[in-house]
């Protein structure tokens, strides 16, 4: 068993319930699959209902093609559907209480157990023709689709789709609404069953990304942070997890002209050195799931047996600012005005701080209000007006500048980023955070 499917393994509450996946603790490819469709399932049977009914919706369709997926479409596929079949139309029609909310896919084939396959070419060869009969037939008075300015995530109908789906309607076309908060509710809501395994993805993720901050991955003088870079892609794909973005590795010195910042882009690439304070930005996934981290690590001189005071008191401050941020989570918030007040106390407490905080879940930079950017600490037109919602989970990124003496009065930038859930009461991280710097080679406790 590897340590990732030891440690899924043990934060589970086998044969209790709906957290009862013990399949999840396999690393066996074909068990991970069914394992990830226990969550999709759960998430189809469980919130698809309740976001059509709070949001007042009859009826939702999801279209997408081969090569042109939906974003929302992906996250609904069974584990072994790579895409969308040439064109794919999914259907959710709340029949009512007693009834329930039916789902069925206007496609050649079903989609897995998921969705049933509704038309048959031999008897209809025109897949629009059929759409529009069974959408008659159930009358809907609001049909939502995917349609946003604001959010990618939320605008996955393409303007050929839906020219085409709103002919197939005909007298029901003008009952199509532009409706992204069903596609964000969807992709943006953490269920039991997420929260169930979130822990353990988390946590080897922070041991992977822990491992490569030290000796075993980095040789001072040797190691460059390209090496490392690729280091962490042979260990994602060695342990069969997702890398959802490239890995990120800086470093910041004494008298190196400021303050570095990694770029997955276009790459600095230097030799780790002693006296360096090392930057990891880390993307990885498991069953579905994202995971979204930054780290630091110093890297000790000789004779040296801990960080200088300076570095040590930046990694508190940028811990500080984390306290701020998640203090001011609440159930309706918008992400502009999280920010202004996170802001505004960071400032108070003589911090300086850089707030960039976002979404995550299926996708890495997830569904959801944004919390700033990195580049731009303004309120942020759109996004930043979403508000914030119970049950979601959140990367909090952000930098805390900090002046540290040993190295002249230079300005340092202490980025950290850790994953957290918010359940509409409080905010707790899903596997704890870095509070302190990682030492290189790592030191004995004491």
């Amino acid at each position: 068993m590897t340590r990732l499917a030891a440690l899924l393994l043990g934060s589970l509450c086998l044969g209790s319930g709906p957290a009862a996946l013990a399949e999840v603790a396999t690393p066996m490819l074909r068990q991970r699959a069914e394992a990830q469709d226990r969550l999709v399932r759960a998430r189809l049977d469980q919130l698809v209902p309740q976001l059509m009914r709070r949001h007042g919706v009859d009826m939702w369709i999801v279209v997408a093609r081969e090569y042109a997926e939906d974003p929302v479409l992906r996250t609904m596929l069974p584990a072994t559907w790579m895409s969308a079949r040439r064109r794919m139309v999914l259907v959710f029609h709340d029949a009512g209480p007693e009834r329930g909310v039916e789902r069925f896919a206007v496609a050649r084939y079903p989609v897995g157990d998921f969705f049933a396959a509704a038309w048959d070419p031999e008897t209809q060869p025109d897949q629009w023709a059929r759409l529009g009969e069974l959408v008659r037939a159930r009358d809907p008075k609001k049909i939502a689709v995917n349609i946003s300015d604001e959010t990618g995530l939320a605008d996955g109908l393409t303007v050929s789709q839906h020219r085409q789906l709103l002919a197939a309607l005909g007298p029901l076309a003008d009952r199509v609404v532009s409706h992204d908060t069903l596609a964000i509710g969807w992709l943006e809501t953490r269920t039991p069953e997420d929260m169930a395994v979130y822990p353990a993805i988390m946590r080897a993720a922070h041991e992977l990304l822990e491992e490569g901050l030290s000796e075993r991955a980095i040789v001072p003088g040797v190691t460059t942070t390209a090496d490392l870079v690729w280091w962490y892609r042979e260990q994602l794909a060695a342990r069969k997890m997702d890398g959802w973005c490239q890995p990120s590795v800086s470093i910041q010195r004494p008298a190196k002209g400021g303050p570095a910042i990694g770029n997955q882009t276009v790459p600095r690439v230097d030799t780790i050195e002693p006296g360096d304070l090392v930057h990891v930005d880390f993307c990885a996934g498991y069953l579905g799931l994202k995971t979204d981290t930054q780290q630091l690590a110093y890297v000790l001189r000789p004779g040296e047996t801990a960080a200088p005071a300076g570095l040590v008191a930046g990694m508190a401050a940028a811990n500080r600012l984390q306290d701020i941020v998640v203090r001011h989570y609440r159930a309706g918030i918008t992400g502009n005005a999280l920010l202004a007040a996170a802001r505004k106390d960071a400032l108070a407490a003589g911090l300086t701080p850089i707030i960039y905080s976002h979404p995550i879940g299926q996708h890495g930079h997830g569904a959801g209000p944004w919390i700033g950017r990195w580049e731009n600490q303004a309120p942020l037109a759109g996004l930043g007006d979403y508000r914030i919602n119970a049950n979601t989970a959140w990367s909090i990124e952000l930098a805390a500048m900090h002046k540290v003496p040993e190295w002249g009065g230079q300005e340092v930038r202490f980025a950290l980023e850790v994953d957290g859930f918010f359940d509409g009461n409080s905010f707790r991280w899903i596997d704890g955070r870095q509070t302190r710097l990682h030492l290189i080679p790592r030191q004995p406790a004491p």
